[in-house]
């Protein structure tokens, strides 16, 4: 039910953000989704890819701070209120959502997320019979 992200620390100066973009596209991995959060010194690249793995290590080897977590990635309609919906199921079950990001995929919203209590968002996606995607979507 999980999927593996890229959370690649890079410095806030020219030249990093292009140099992971360049080692990635060389490798052939194809990006599917990302998102930038930054600091004053630093920002955290999270990669959704097609090979995490190689990815990972691709970055690793050039000596680019990098690791691998589980994200969940809910398959919603693309209509409004679908999102609130599924954050409001895992909510009311006092999940909590740590950070989150979106996308279009195949004409659905994905929401990707990090959640807390992982195993009971799990529970709860099971059990309210939400969408979710799986590696091999995007693979």
């Amino acid at each position: 039910m999980t999927i593996k992200q890229l959370s690649i620390f890079i410095e806030n100066k020219g030249g990093t953000l292009i140099k992971v973009l360049d080692l990635l596209s060389k490798a052939n991995i194809q990006i599917i989704a990302s998102t930038i959060a930054d600091t004053k010194d630093y920002g955290i690249y999270r990669v959704l890819c097609n090979n995490p793995s190689q990815a990972y290590s691709i970055l690793k080897d050039a000596g680019i701070n990098v690791q691998l977590a589980d994200v969940i990635a809910l398959s919603i309609d693309d209509e409004p209120g679908h999102a609130a919906n599924a954050i409001k199921t895992l909510s009311d079950n006092g999940i909590s959502i740590l950070y989150m990001y979106s996308f279009l995929w195949r004409s659905k919203g994905v929401l990707v997320f990090r959640a807390d209590p992982a195993e009971k968002a799990k529970e709860t996606i099971m059990l309210n019979k939400l969408s979710f995607l799986t590696e091999a979507d995007f693979a």
